[in-house]
């Protein structure tokens, strides 16, 4: 009996189809889902220590955190601490700086830089004041650096506050130290009306 020419053209798409899955399924294997690697502290047979999870290597650095800028990273300029900002000092900045203090600084120093906090005034020991000779004649980069290290019984506070919240708090703490020793002559001449009048109460947040 001859062979219908149509019939064999039309199940010609059928049996590329067909080879096409059977090839694509025969492809498919379960390790293309669980590609061979090492879990977050699983255990290894092939090091000697029994660890799958390693040291890393030495000297290495992760993309993104090799902070070769010592102004902004360290405060630095040339090796010595620095009375110079890395960046402007806006009045935005300036904010930033209070706003950042007061969450992570004034429960120790207080929100004028005394050094009497709410911790202090419930034992805790007390920071140097602010306003002392020797602080207000410490470089800016003085207060960026024990930010960042820790000084004293004051551990640090590079994992909590950001690099440039870092540089803020510092231009605020500047701020304290000027308003303290400011005198008329460092108001603008139309602000010295208003000296008279009293802050404004910020309001309780809810």
């Amino acid at each position: 009996m001859p062979r219908n020419p149509k019939a064999a053209v039309a199940s010609r798409p059928v049996a590329m189809a067909v080879v096409l899955v059977t090839l694509a399924v025969a492809g498919c294997r379960q390790d293309m889902h669980d590609a061979p690697r090492y879990e977050p502290l699983e255990a290894s047979t092939f090091f000697a220590d029994g660890r799958g999870s390693r040291m890393l290597v030495a000297n290495t650095v992760a993309r993104g955190m090799l902070r070769e800028d010592d102004h902004l990273y360290q405060g630095k300029i040339n090796g010595q601490l620095t009375d110079v900002f890395p960046m402007p000092v806006t009045e935005e900045f300036m904010a930033r700086g209070r706003e950042r203090f007061n969450v992570f600084c004034s429960p120790c120093h207080g929100q004028t830089g005394q050094g009497n906090g709410m911790v202090v005034q419930r034992g805790f020991r007390a920071p140097p004041s602010y306003h002392e000779a020797r602080l207000r004649e410490a470089p800016a980069g003085y207060f960026f650096d024990v930010m960042t290290h820790g000084f004293g019984a004051m551990s640090d506070y590079a994992a909590q506050i950001p690099v440039n919240d870092r540089w803020a708090i510092t231009a605020y703490i500047r701020a304290l130290q000027r308003s303290q020793q400011a005198t008329i002559d460092d108001v603008p001449v139309g602000l010295r009306a208003n000296l008279d009048e009293p802050a404004p109460q910020e309001e309780p947040e809810p």
